[in-house]
């Protein structure tokens, strides 16, 4: 087993990655469903946190359901990441997660996020700050370094390692590249292989499918791996894995009553958290995602993106499921 602390999680986790607008509780539910094994909340403004800013606050929302889970939290100042880690704490996380990757400009220019890389000590101020005001296991998301010539993440695991983080997650890009490009894991996997290293490290980057989820494990040597955008929509992408580790073996896709049922699910969660107008509109970007490949998908998204009653879409998934649409793509 690999265990952050007191939480044990299965040989080779899989972990859902923290996407802004995507990891909310109804996405998480559908995933834990399909298979994850840790998850973390969409990545929370410390600014925000301390300004009670409604937004923030939804953000710290978690479900016994959803366990182990995390609180993913970003910003730029040193004492009020410390605050906002109590805040969190008393949420009732299983962790507490830093983010040091985010490459949006809204973010990292405003000297959050991957930012921190060109500061490696405010980081470890930062990461000490947090550690200190939390007694839940503290983990760390970042990337490569912040360009090609300052790849740091290899100085960045020892001395976040020396000042009590539990578990690192490497997503194999610098800033610069955002997500352009192929992820580079080699420089994941010489901090895997580093005897310094005691703590869990997981990789994140490019992971879309069953084969290459289990090919880098066996070449790059990781605990885990991270999956982000290759579940959006696609829940399955971790039972399919598990399976393919486990057998050599790929499972059938899901069907259209599965797709469905995934779908439905995470429209209800939507209703019951966001509130029915709100749940409506924002549960608009997945519908493309759960039915991408069927035959007739784009009209079937187009109804349901034009309908705001809750019941005719409900009914128009009905629907989708006696049309028996074949898979085409």
């Amino acid at each position: 087993m690999v265990h952050i602390r007191n939480i044990a999680l299965p040989d080779f986790p899989l972990l859902l990655a923290p996407m802004e607008d995507v990891s909310d509780p109804p996405f998480r539910a559908v995933c834990k469903q399909g298979g994850a094994d840790l998850m973390y909340t969409e990545f929370i403004s410390s600014e925000g946190l301390i300004r009670a800013a409604a937004k923030s606050r939804q953000k710290l929302d978690v479900f016994d359901y959803e366990r182990p889970i995390g609180i993913q939290l970003f910003g730029s100042d040193v004492n009020t990441m410390g605050e906002c880690a109590r805040i969190s704490t008393e949420a009732g996380p299983d962790l507490i997660d830093i983010n040091y990757g985010c490459p949006v400009k809204q973010v990292a220019c405003r000297g959050a996020g991957a930012a921190l890389l060109r500061d490696i000590p405010k980081m470890v101020e930062m990461t000490s700050a947090v550690v200190k005001a939390t007694h839940l296991p503290v983990t760390v998301k970042t990337r490569l370094g912040w360009d090609e010539t300052t790849k740091n993440v290899e100085e960045v695991a020892e001395r976040l390692q020396d000042i009590g983080i539990e578990a690192l997650t490497v997503h194999g890009r610098t800033r610069v590249q955002m997500y352009k490009g192929e992820a580079d894991w080699r420089l994941i996997a010489a901090i895997k292989n580093n005897p310094r290293i005691k703590i869990p490290i997981f990789g994140n980057g490019d992971i879309d499918s069953p084969q290459k989820a289990v090919e880098y494990k066996n070449r790059y040597g990781v605990d885990g791996v991270m999956i982000g955008r290759a579940a959006i929509g696609y829940p399955w992408i971790f039972r399919e894995v598990k399976h393919y580790n486990a057998t050599g073996e790929l499972l059938a896709p899901p069907t259209v009553e599965e797709r469905v049922q995934a779908c439905r699910m995470h429209f209800e969660k939507s209703l019951e958290w966001k509130g029915p107008r709100a749940g409506v509109f924002e549960m608009r970007r997945h519908y493309a995602q759960y039915f991408r490949g069927l035959e007739g998908a784009r009209q079937w998204r187009s109804r349901l993106v034009e309908s705001n009653d809750p019941l005719e879409i409900h009914a128009i998934m009905d629907e989708i499921i006696a049309a028996e649409p074949v898979l085409v793509g």
